[in-house]
């Protein structure tokens, strides 16, 4: 996955709480091999609405979604992630994600950017009143910036996740840090046991 240090952009309301994996991306979605094309399926039941936020001329090309409490809690799916992604986002503003959610954003380049809640009230409300107001989010930092209004604000990210999004790391990337002490260890293995090597 590619390294993130600063994403840069307008940004999506989306003034709704407790939004789950199913809504993010419905189960019918689940059927596909690839992990490319779920963008496609993203909130797919809410953009039958015309309204809906995402159907929204003003909204094209955002890469920043601001999101109400509780997002992404329910099941583990990891193509929620994958829709989000593939649609063009690379940050999640929310006051509070699901565990299981944060971690599989991190783990697949999606910054999960967990905001105090008033201020996460006070980016809802200045990203619904103006669609070109820029936000600037800076992991290594742990900010927040609306440069048109002069607000910065914190964000939590623990220091694994920060590490894995800065350096560019997904779950095969941390193992592969460490092939040279794999190697060793599989050298050093008596022949009779099993080897990632095949007999």
């Amino acid at each position: 996955m590619e390294p993130v240090h600063i994403v840069s952009g307008r940004a999506v309301p989306l003034d709704r709480s407790d939004v789950d994996t199913d809504q993010i991306i419905p189960s019918e979605w689940l059927k596909r091999i690839e992990r490319t094309g779920f963008g496609a399926g993203l909130f797919a039941e809410w953009r039958d609405e015309p309204s809906f936020v995402l159907n929204r001329a003003e909204h094209a090309g955002a890469t920043i979604l601001v999101a109400g409490p509780n997002f992404g809690t329910g099941s583990s799916r990891e193509h929620a992630v994958w829709a989000l992604v593939d649609y063009g986002f690379r940050v999640v503003v929310s006051p509070r994600f699901g565990d299981i959610f944060r971690n599989n954003a991190t783990r697949s380049g999606l910054v999960p950017a967990e905001v105090d809640a008033a201020d996460g009230r006070k980016l809802m409300a200045a990203v619904t009143a103006d669609s070109a107001v820029e936000l600037t989010v800076d992991v290594e930092r742990r900010t927040i910036e609306v440069p048109a209004l002069g607000w910065t604000f914190p964000f939590a990210l623990d220091d694994d996740a920060r590490h894995r999004l800065l350096a560019g790391l997904d779950d095969v990337g941390v193992t592969l840090q460490h092939v040279g002490e794999i190697d060793a260890f599989e050298g050093g293995r008596p022949v009779w046991l099993p080897s990632l090597a095949g007999a």
